[in-house]
Parts: structure tokens; C-alpha cells; sequence
């Protein structure tokens, strides 16, 4: 299996969706807490979702719970609790939510995790996908920059 991941920011629409075909995944996996924001231009929930099945021909679904809790980004972002910290506790809430017994193994075969950040050094889709590849068989990640 392999399960890809991908940021928006930085990038043109034609830049993302050519990355996005290239790679040849069949879905897209949005892993961010809050998918309508205004500041997410062409990657709107709704705008991405029509996009990625007359573009791209792949589905989308949104999984909130692959995504940090609001404080937690608050705490990240607005309070400056640095990455070693923070990724500390997602990675803790990840555990506590079990995600490898919860999430379908189906649902990420050949598909990508999309987040806001551009590249996944530091980004919770990086983690997500780490996360799985070490408590699944035979998963490989790849970042599509």
C-alpha cells in the first residue's frame, strides 16, 4: 500500500491537480480540521471535491479525525508551543483514538492525505501517514511537493 500526502498552500491550482494526476491516486483523504475556510481558495471542501472528480477523477472524504483538536493547533500556532511539542501530542492523540484499528485500510490504499501546510516536515498529514506505515503491513509514503 501506499498513501501519499499533499499541502495546498503555495500552490496553483494547476500545479496541485497536475501533482495530484500525476501521481495517479484515485482519492484524496482531507485530514484538516476545518475544510471551509475562505483562506482555502480552490481547496474549499466543497470547490475541492468537484475538482478532484472532473479533473482528476477521484472521490474525496473528509476525516476529521485525523486532524489535531482546535487547542491543539491554537496551542501550536498561536501560543508558539514548538513542533517537537506539539507533534508530542498528536502524535498521543492519534493513539488515543486508535486510528489504526478505526480507519479502513482500504480507504487510504492509493490515495492521499491533504493538508494546508506546504511541505509535510512539519505537518500533521506527515504524521498521520508515519503513524499508519508503522502499525499497517507493507505501507510506503510518498510526498507530493
Amino acid at each position: 500500500m501506499k498513501i501519499h500526502t499533499i499541502g495546498f498552500t503555495k500552490k496553483s491550482a494547476e500545479k496541485f491537480f497536475g501533482l495530484l494526476r500525476e501521481s495517479g491516486t484515485t482519492a484524496l483523504v482531507d485530514v484538516r480540521l476545518n475544510n471551509v475556510s475562505q483562506l482555502a481558495g480552490f481547496a474549499k471542501r466543497d470547490d475541492l471535491k468537484y475538482f478532484l472528480r472532473e479533473l482528476c477523477g477521484m472521490s474525496y472524504s473528509h476525516r476529521p479525525e485525523l486532524a489535531p483538536t482546535q487547542a491543539m493547533l491554537d496551542d501550536y500556532k498561536k501560543h508558539g508551543i514548538g513542533w517537537p511539542a506539539y507533534e508530542s501530542q498528536f502524535l498521543d492523540l492519534l493513539r488515543q483514538r486508535n486510528i489504526e484499528a478505526r480507519l479502513p485500510e482500504g480507504l487510504l490504499d492509493n490515495a492521499v492525505l491533504l493538508c494546508s501546510e506546504d511541505k509535510p516536515h512539519r505537518c500533521h498529514r506527515r504524521l498521520v501517514a508515519e503513524y499508519l506505515a508503522q502499525r499497517w503491513e507493507d505501507v510506503a509514503v510518498e510526498h507530493l511537493t
